[in-house]
């Protein structure tokens, strides 16, 4: 290729997403696609000096949460700092379109219990220049952002836009309200959703203690809505339950994959109260398939785990009843309190009384000091209660003496989910079956709670780098899982890989430096309200449609990045 081309990665050891043995040589980028690969005669007019680093596919996050940052921001961090070039949003069967007026408050505080993202951010954030789906996508792709988006219809939206009240109380749908929901889920793919998300999870409920709209919703209602989807034909159903009754739950859902004709992705995670329970549902996902389904399981690299801290949501000593008098005491007051060595001795000498939260909050054995870089998969030596034992210490005051270290904003971590073994061999098992994705990171969602949207980041290093209790995993194979993979499943084939003709969407990473720090707390949101994120380095470039959104860590300014939409569009 004489031509010259509008940007040259030179020198760098590819890794192309197909999963083949990583090779060095240049990519050429023109008008944002790949355009050549291998030694690059043409000069570009940029170019970035990638010897010694890898060149990747950017990464498909398929679970993400940023359907409200993505009405108020251009940037969708902390996803964009962790390599993500494609992010799908409307996840969980929750979002903000369809929605009537009337119907606003309704959907913000099931956003707020649900997915941890306080009301009066969203009251102050959210626009609300749309009401039917449609309308919605198109107030998404007036922005730019510095990455992709993709969109779901959520299915709690539909139930509240079409039944209002009974929607959100869980009334059983009639045929008319059926009729209508199928006809809007259908009419938002054919707008250019890449699917409709539901949930049948115990755990989705608002503040208040409501029960999200879409729990215990009945197969024909589920049954009407994939139909109307695969008339379409594209997009997935994308579903997370708690698989209670193993058995029967997964009939359901594979009765209502036969009857859309679509694809299907249901969360597969190792449940602590029931750890045996991922494999059932593992194979009741091999026998779909082998039946003729098409049904994944989608998978998270680590532990699903809160933070603990006095300056977030959570902390060990929440349910204690002295703990009331300065719940809600400024961060500073708060840890003044703390210091009180009478409040100490009162607090400590309480109990949690609230039987989940203690299990939650007080299993001190399965707490652990979050150092940074943070180690997803800490030995049971390095626990809260192992180090009291070995200081000869109670757990619980040593517990509470480290909340105070670093100003009082020391954070802890408690693994929920895919740590019932105290290692992550299940997760790899999970990982490496031929019938699951990567996901469910929820950038955007559990903002003070949860710190996920970094495990692009640490996939690649914990599991191709610097694991230690049991086996690594090939890098080429880990790319492939965080970018061809997704967006294949996605049915986005114009990325995740890096070939000629394919969208120009690359980063340039330092393997040996890669590094995502330890979460930190900022006040960044609308209204100055607070989010836990956590910084990486190691990414030296990240690109989107050929343009660079990210250098040495710091953003560029441009937004290249716009909404997606699907085939049906």
């Amino acid at each position: 290729m004489s031509e010259r081309a509008d940007l040259v990665i030179r020198g760098g050891t590819i890794v192309d997403g197909s999963g083949a043995e990583p090779f060095a040589g240049d990519v050429a980028i023109r008008d944002g696609r790949v355009a050549e690969i291998g030694k690059v005669a043409a000069s570009g007019a940029n170019e970035i000096d990638a010897s010694g680093k890898i060149v990747t596919p950017g990464f498909v996050d398929v679970h993400t949460h940023y359907d409200a940052q993505a009405t108020w921001s251009s940037h969708i961090t902390p996803s964009s700092w962790n390599g993500v070039t494609t992010a799908l949003i409307g996840n969980c069967g929750v979002g903000f379109a369809p929605c009537k007026p009337w119907q606003r408050d309704m959907l913000v505080k099931l956003m707020e219990g649900v997915e941890d993202i306080p009301e009066v951010v969203l009251t102050a954030g959210i626009p609300w220049n749309w009401e039917t789906f449609p309308q919605f996508l198109d107030a998404l792709d007036s922005r730019g952002y510095d990455m992709d988006i993709a969109t779901q219809v959520p299915h709690a939206a539909l139930r509240v836009y079409v039944m209002g009240e009974r929607g959100a109380a869980r009334e059983p749908a009639t045929a008319e309200d059926r009729a209508a929901m199928a006809r809007l889920a259908a009419e938002g793919i054919r707008a250019g959703a890449l699917g409709f998300s539901t949930s049948r999870t115990i755990a989705h409920k608002t503040l208040a203690g409501e029960h999200i709209p879409t729990l215990h919703a009945a197969e024909a209602e589920l049954a009407e809505i994939g139909r109307a989807v695969g008339a379409t034909g594209t997009g997935w159903l994308q579903v997370i339950s708690d698989f209670d009754d193993p058995d029967e739950e997964f009939a359901l859902l594979r009765r209502v994959a036969a009857a859309s004709g679509r694809p299907m992705t249901v969360s597969l995670l190792q449940r602590e109260s029931r750890p045996w329970l991922w494999r059932k549902v593992l194979d009741h996902i091999e026998a779909a398939n082998a039946g003729g389904a098409r049904i994944v399981g989608q998978v998270m690299s680590r532990p699903i785990g809160v933070m603990l801290g006095l300056e977030i949501s959570q902390h060990p000593f929440i349910g204690r009843p002295s703990y009331a008098a300065v719940a809600a005491l400024p961060f500073e007051q708060k840890v003044a309190a703390f210091r009180d060595p009478a409040f100490r001795a009162r607090i400590l000498a309480e109990e949690t009384a609230d039987p989940v939260l203690r299990h939650r909050l007080n299993t001190w054995e399965r707490i652990f000091p979050l150092n940074d870089p943070p180690d997803y998969e800490p030995p049971p030596e390095a626990s809260v209660a192992a180090i009291a034992a070995a200081r000869g210490m109670d757990a619980a005051a040593l517990c509470y003496d480290m909340l105070l270290e670093n100003g009082g904003k020391t954070i802890l971590y408690r693994p929920i989910v895919n740590y019932a073994d105290h290692t992550l061999d299940a997760v790899q098992t999970m990982m490496q079956h031929p019938h699951t994705i990567m996901g469910l990171g929820d950038g955007g969602a559990h903002v003070s709670i949860i710190c996920d949207a970094s495990s692009p980041t640490t996939t690649i290093t914990h599991w191709t780098r610097d694991r230690t209790r049991g086996g690594k995993l090939p890098l080429e194979w880990i790319v492939k899982r965080l970018s061809a993979d997704g967006a294949a499943a996605l049915g986005l084939a114009d990325r995740g890989r890096i070939a000629p003709g394919l969208r120009a969407d690359i980063n340039v990473i330092d393997h040996a430096r890669l590094t995502a720090h330890a979460p930190e707390v900022r006040y960044d949101l609308p209204t100055g309200a607070r989010r836990l994120v956590q910084r990486t380095e190691g990414y030296e470039a990240t690109i989107v449609a050929g343009v660079p959104v990210q250098l040495h860590g710091e953003p560029t300014g441009a937004l290249p990045g716009r909404l997606v939409r699907g085939a049906a569009a």
